[in-house]
């Protein structure tokens, strides 16, 4: 009998960060939080509200205003039992792995660091030339070390052009916050994908920073999880490893890695978690090949949740 579920401590084999921006199901990325399950006005004056089942297939009619529990919330909304929280996680799994067959990959076609920095009048034809070659030489390395490290062109200046090839801006890096900025991303996704979440400002933006290539993927994962508009931009490199040195040694929210043989078996998984954690809000979005859930067990009040409060799940269907 082949084994259903495959639980993990160890980080799985992840894909490198994909070049192209994937077309994903759109959803509202606006603040969500705190979560308003569906309510029921009462016609009396002065009684409660009574808040009613999110999924759309609930049979249990008003049988559900007598059940004896105000959790799980999954994606904004109250379920009244296991059965809808089951039909709930099945569409949302369904929903993200029809996103990941359906999406259809716009390439973008970018001039070649080289000839930008060229074309700038950043580097000679020489310098070029003498990178290259050093580059073909070791097999190894980007055009950009050996640009460096051979013909003595600054870090600043190939930073600028990597901003200009990414069409992103070159984020600067102050008061970095490890500690306070972990509970943003889980530690496997930071370390696999290379980022480094950077600050918050004013409760509604994430300046993610990227050492030599951007990741849309794990930056609109992170705007549809955390609500917040995510900013992506390149990282002075030699400022960029001690700091996602760093951020790799902070506290990261506990996590839980699971492979599962079919997508059935992953939806009871994913069931018996929530509601075993009944948080207080649940939200599942899509990484490459792995979909992220994450729970809350307490209310977020700001704009990064404590490390504490939260818990995630990255899981994926094997073959």
């Amino acid at each position: 009998m082949p084994l259903l579920i495959r639980r993990s401590s160890a980080p799985l084999a992840l894909p490198a960060p994909q070049l192209e921006i994937e077309r994903q199901t759109t959803l509202d990325t606006a603040s969500w939080w705190p979560p308003e399950p569906a309510l029921v006005k009462s016609r009396i004056p002065g009684r409660a509200l009574i808040q009613t089942c999110a999924n759309s297939e609930c049979r249990s009619g008003w049988l559900q205003v007598w059940r004896s529990r105000s959790a799980p919330i999954f994606e904004g909304g109250w379920n009244c039992s296991p059965e809808c929280t089951a039909q709930r996680m099945q569409a949302a799994i369904s929903r993200e792995l029809d996103a990941r067959g359906s999406s259809v990959e716009r390439h973008r076609h970018r001039v070649p660091l080289g000839l930008l920095m060229l074309e700038q009048g950043w580097i000679t034809a020489a310098q070029l030339r003498g990178a290259l070659e050093r580059q073909r030489a070791n097999k190894a390395g980007r055009l950009g070390h050996w640009l460096m490290a051979r013909e003595g062109v600054s870090e600043q200046l190939v930073t600028r052009a990597l901003g200009l090839q990414w069409s992103c801006p070159v984020l600067p890096l102050e008061f970095h916050d490890p500690e306070g900025l972990s509970p943003l991303l889980p530690r496997l996704f930071v370390d696999a994908f290379g980022a480094l979440p950077l600050r918050v400002a004013a409760g509604k933006l994430i300046y993610l920073g990227f050492e030599d290539r951007l990741d849309p993927a794990l930056s609109l994962a992170l705007e549809r999880m955390s609500g917040l508009h995510v900013e992506s931009g390149v990282v002075q490199g030699s400022q960029f490893h001690p700091a996602h040195t760093r951020m790799l040694e902070a506290k990261f929210p506990p996590v839980e890695l699971l492979e599962a043989a079919s997508e059935p078996a992953l939806v009871r998984v994913l069931t018996k978690a929530i509601e075993r954690t009944k948080p207080v809000e649940s939200r599942m979005v899509r990484v490459h090949d792995c979909l992220w859930l994450r729970m809350w067990r307490r209310p977020q009040t700001t704009a990064v949740p404590d490390v504490n409060s939260v818990q995630d799940l990255i899981c994926t269907i094997a073959g």
